[in-house]
Parts: C-alpha cells; structure tokens; sequence
C-alpha cells in the first residue's frame, strides 16, 4: 500500500448521505476534496450535487478514480454488505484505496471485515465520530480512528476536513470500541439528567433552576449542558441522533464486554433500557425523547 496521504482534489467516494453523512460530505467538499456520494434515496443524491458532487447509487460506479472510500451507514452489517457483498467492491478497487468505515459498527466484526479485506490487499480503518450532526455541520467532529498508524496518517487530511480532534487509539475495532463506550456514557448522562428533571419537578422544582444549577456544579454533563432545556424542556427532541441508533451503539458496548467475559451490570441495564424505551416509541424517535419512556416508567 501507498503512503502518500490523501489530500485535495483527490476524489472520495462517501458512501451514506443521511443526516450526518451529508454534511461531513459538504466539509469534504469545502476543503476542495472530488467528492463521489452514494445513496439510494433521491432527495440526498440532488441535495449533495447541489453542493458540487457528483451522485450515484451504487459504489463500484462511485469508487472509480477514488483515492479513499467512506462508509457512514447505520451498522457493521450494512459496511459489510457494501464492500464485500454481492455488489461490493472488494475485488475490484485497486489496493491503494483506502477504506474506512466512519460508521458506528461492532469491533469484533470491524477487525472480521478488515481481515477479509486484507486477504485483496485492502486496508480498512474505522473512524466513528462523536459529536451529532451540529458538528458534522460545523466540521468540528471528533474522530475516532483505529487501524495500521500509517493507514490513519494518510487519511489525517480527510478527517481534518471533517472534524476538530482526531484522536489514533490503536488497532483496527479500537475505534468503534471507544465510540461504543463514549456513547454508553453519553447515553447513562442523558438519562440520569432525565430522571433527575422527572423527580426534581416531581417534588415542585423548577426544570429550568435545576438544569441552571446542575450546569454550575458538579452534576454537570452533556446532557445537561445541550439536551435538558434545549429538547427537553422545550419539548422539540430534535437533536438530530435517533433513539434506535443510541440502543445499537449500547448493545455494541454490552456485547464488547460480553466478548471479553466482563460482568458490567451498569452497561447491561442501560442497554436493556434503551432497547426498551425503542420499542416503545420506535427507532426513528430522537434519542432525547427517551424522557417521554422514563416519564411513564417506574424508574425503580
């Protein structure tokens, strides 16, 4: 494999043009990257050649020419499926092209596909970003990256592109290991700052005093600081990150520390409640909206 790194105008294929996808692929483009999107659904395809790419729905027409190809789909299983199934590109693309997988998947299956990968001469890195599709916007994501060190250094360019903080935490899955985990945290915050607005208002407190003094003392967190009056309170749950998404990245972490016969009773009821709260109020709900399930749930 090549060493050179990917820099612009050199051609990305970005597999995915949903709500985060699609403005990681406008960063792209604004740092002057050739930019080839794949998706199946029209109005993404016309939003992103608005934007000066070029679309297709399939990728071995997108992967033509590309220097590196992104994957930011909704689990390990549709990464997979684009790069190694029936219609994949694994034993067409020149072994210089790198992959990497942006998506939040599975890190054993990640280091399974990257194995599989390996045995064309292709070298796949997982990259999953944390910080919701505000930041996607903004282009201040931070990003993940597990795999070969000189594999992630030639993609540094690309990631700049798209986000604030690259952060290399080691071998290939190490990336969607550490999203996993990130978002097991970020999920328990939500809902402890949920349940404490559910009791606090309870008692006769004020939402917005509560959320006011949480945030200046040592109650404070994410959720605090950008969910409770902001989707909350306010009743939007728009913060763009679905409910089912977050019980999918709780269900990688629980499955992690089940592979590594870990007893974490913590993550294992966290996940079973999420899981729970998407049943509930279907997968496509915001994730913010797990306030309306613990509001009607003994939260004992």
């Amino acid at each position: 494999m090549t060493t050179y790194k990917i820099t612009p105008p050199q051609t990305v294929a970005f597999v995915g043009l949903g709500m985060m996808g699609l403005p990681m692929c406008r960063n792209l483009l604004k740092a002057g990257f050739t930019l080839h999107g794949v998706d199946l659904g029209k109005a993404p395809r016309d939003a992103l050649e608005a934007e000066g790419g070029t679309s297709f729905t399939n990728l071995k027409d997108a992967s033509k020419g590309a220097s590196a190809i992104i994957t930011m789909l909704p689990d390990g299983k549709a990464v997979k499926e684009v790069l190694t199934g029936s219609k994949g590109v694994h034993d067409t693309i020149d072994p210089d092209v790198l992959l990497i997988d942006m998506s939040s998947s599975a890190p054993a299956g990640t280091v399974e596909l990257a194995d599989q990968l390996a045995k064309h001469g292709i070298t796949l890195i997982d990259a999953p970003v944390s910080g919701g599709v505000s930041r996607a916007i903004e282009g201040t994501l931070s990003i993940i990256a597990g795999g070969p060190a000189d594999a992630v250094e030639r993609a540094k360019p690309l990631f700049e592109a798209m986000g604030s903080d690259v952060f290399q935490t080691g071998p290939i899955g190490s990336g969607h290991a550490m999203k996993a985990l990130n978002n097991y945290l970020s999920a328990t915050s939500t809902v402890a700052s949920c349940e404490a607005l559910i009791v606090g208002r309870k008692f006769g407190l004020d939402p917005e005093i509560m959320v006011d003094v949480l945030n200046a003392s040592t109650g404070r967190n994410t959720a605090t600081e950008g969910k409770m009056k902001q989707q909350v309170i306010s009743k939007k749950f728009a913060s763009g990150f679905a409910i089912g998404l977050m019980a999918k990245d709780l269900t990688i972490a629980e499955g992690l520390a089940d592979h590594l016969e870990l007893d974490v009773p913590a993550l294992a009821h966290m996940a079973a409640l999420w899981r729970k709260a998407t049943e509930k109020l279907g997968s496509d709900a915001d994730h913010t909206a797990i306030f309306k399930f613990l509001s009607e749930t003994d939260l004992d």
